[in-house]
């Protein structure tokens, strides 16, 4: 069964997701797979597990080239991403796309230990999205429906970045997409 938005999605990826994912030593690709089969391997949701393969789409899919980061320009592509998905795909798989960035910056200010895991490229790239929450802002995060999910994505985000980790392909990625779909 083909599903057009499931079709591009995994096109792009397949396609544009082959170059160096930033200053990481995966490709796009490889990151979106690693995430994805971390929350298949946790026993995630079906709409989880495909905000892990497609958390990052954002970079893929906006207009201001390659390592946008290096040149001090926050991409947003947590906004672009959940933007996207959010026109075909339930909320449990488009939120937690949305929120992964500031569950980065909840992460920061909540767990001392969770900064010192961060790649130095999830270093730079938290600078300019406004470094760690204060207080406020942590607990406004929290607050938010699907702040959870995006918690534990991100902690699949951050560890999905191993040089030659064997993974399923996006192929084995599409029932949960198609499940996901809004009707």
């Amino acid at each position: 069964m083909t599903v057009e938005p499931v079709d591009r999605l995994l096109s792009v990826l397949g396609d544009s997701g082959r170059a160096q994912y930033g200053q990481e030593r995966v490709s796009q690709l490889a990151h979106a797979l690693q995430s994805g089969h971390a929350a298949e391997q946790a026993g995630a949701p079906a709409a989880l597990i495909g905000a892990a393969l497609l958390h990052d789409i954002g970079h893929l899919v906006h207009k201001l080239g390659d390592d946008a980061a290096l040149r001090g320009i926050d991409d947003k592509h947590e906004a672009i991403g959940g933007k996207l998905l959010s026109r075909w795909f339930i909320a449990a798989l488009a939120e937690p796309v949305a929120l992964h960035v500031d569950a980065k910056r909840y992460l920061c200010a909540t767990e001392s230990s969770y900064f010192a895991c961060l790649s130095p490229a999830s270093v730079r790239s938290l600078a300019l999205q406004g470094g760690p929450y204060d207080a406020g802002g942590a607990a406004e995060f929290r607050a938010r429906p699907h702040a959870e999910a995006a918690i534990q994505l991100r902690r699949w985000d951050e560890a999905a970045k191993v040089a030659g980790l064997a993974t399923p392909d996006l192929g084995h990625f599409r029932p949960y997409l198609e499940a996901t779909l809004r009707r």
